[in-house]
């Protein structure tokens, strides 16, 4: 495991994509580690180079007790960066890791090529934060941990994903507290006000619509106006936007990134769009499916195959407003009424292999489109299904 020494901590440090790729230097908010951004991860190595940073006191690196400060967390960053063999880098830091990425422009502003700011502000009440960080040293994380994940995730994203809103619970309940009042000791003392107007590299200042923690108003909107030339993009979601709206994130962080590189380095929106769509592809269908789908491809068919990942795959299936457990049993049923049975089979055998429903809900989905599209399409149906359950090793 690779970590780097800074003022007596290991700090942990993970390097994705290839060494010719621009750097772009990931900082995760307090309470999480660098798995706040596996989501984008994917779709931004094509065309950077990730370093990802667990902050003092969280994820694999040490957790000091005692007060930490925004500047010391800063001298973190570079301690990794040099480790990594980064000389220069755009910094994109969520809530704690916006606050230092803030600190470490003005500190050393040769170090950074452009600055993304995602959910934070440059200054809190720090009462509130006294009463949070001696909530959690009379009573331990847990006392916290459901006000902070409600202010993590919007509503609907929480009703949704369940999973991604536990994990981030687990490795919340899990982590030393002496990390956490650490940086939250930071968050309480900074003083950014006064050192935005410092700040030279190109900023983009991106905001949740539902973030109730950190909303432009208040927060984000103190950036803008101070730092010269910054820009505000607003996405979907809430305080975690690289979990909330990975896509959005990473199209907004390399769209801004290949503007202020003269347009050079970073592949433009549809290759942005494939990337999240065979992201979801794979996750439905399994890659080795798709990487034979994908080898398939000849230059007569590759556009169709661009075209449906980009559209089919991240425009629909990723659209919030049903699981993808739902969208599998839809896709079997309508496939199943238009007798589209190449696609039905492929649907079914990857939602049994892979866990997306259980043989009892086709069962029922299929008795519904034998009232609804009809007897015959049911028969063949059941008997396409029968067949992969067979070669599956299930029962008859």
């Amino acid at each position: 495991m690779p970590f780097a020494l800074s003022n007596g901590a290991r700090i942990y440090w993970r390097l994705d994509g290839a060494a010719d790729k621009p750097a772009v230097v990931l900082l995760p908010s307090i309470g999480t580690d660098l798995s706040l951004y596996d989501p984008v991860v994917p779709l931004l190595t094509p065309d950077l180079r990730v370093l990802r940073i667990d902050t003092r006191g969280h994820g694999a690196s040490d957790a000091p007790a005692g007060d930490y400060s925004l500047d010391l967390l800063a001298d973190d960053v570079l301690a990794v960066m040099d480790a990594a063999g980064i000389a220069k880098a755009t910094i994109c830091g969520t809530s704690l890791g916006g606050m230092v990425a803030m600190a470490l422009a003005s500190k050393a502003p040769e170090r950074i090529e452009t600055l993304v700011l995602a959910c934070t502000s440059p200054a809190l009440d720090p009462g509130v934060w006294d009463q949070r960080l001696a909530l959690i040293r009379a009573e331990g994380l847990g006392a916290i941990v459901d006000m902070v994940l409600g202010r993590f995730f919007s509503d609907d994203f929480r009703a949704q994903h369940p999973e991604v809103v536990e994990t981030v619970r687990a490795g919340m309940v899990a982590q030393n507290p002496d990390g956490y009042c650490g940086c939250g000791a930071a968050i309480r003392d900074m003083a950014l006000l006064e050192r935005l107007s410092d700040i030279t590299a190109p900023t983009l200042v991106l905001t949740g619509a539902k973030d109730i923690a950190s909303p432009f108003e208040g927060h984000a909107e103190r950036i803008v106006a101070a730092v010269p030339g910054a820009r505000h993009v607003e996405i979907d979601g809430a305080h975690l936007p690289s979990l909330e709206a990975p896509t959005a994130f990473a199209g907004a962080l390399r769209a801004f990134v290949r503007e202020a590189l003269g347009g050079t380095a970073i592949g433009d929106a549809q290759d942005v769009l494939f990337e999240a769509g065979l992201t979801t592809r794979r996750r439905v269908l399994g890659d080795a499916w798709v990487d034979k789908s994908l080898a398939r491809r000849t230059a007569f068919t590759a556009d169709y195959q661009a075209m449906i990942t980009r559209y089919a795959w991240n425009e629909i299936w990723g659209r919030p407003g049903l699981d993808h457990r739902t969208r599998r049993l839809l896709v079997v049923a309508i496939c199943a009424s238009l007798a589209r049975w190449e696609e039905f089979r492929l649907h079914v055998r990857a939602g049994l292999e892979r866990g997306g429903f259980t043989l009892d809900e086709l069962k029922e989905v299929l008795m519904q489109t034998a009232i609804y599209a009809g007897v015959p399409a049911a028969n063949t149906a059941f008997t396409e299904a029968a067949e992969i359950i067979a070669e599956l090793g299930g029962a008859d």
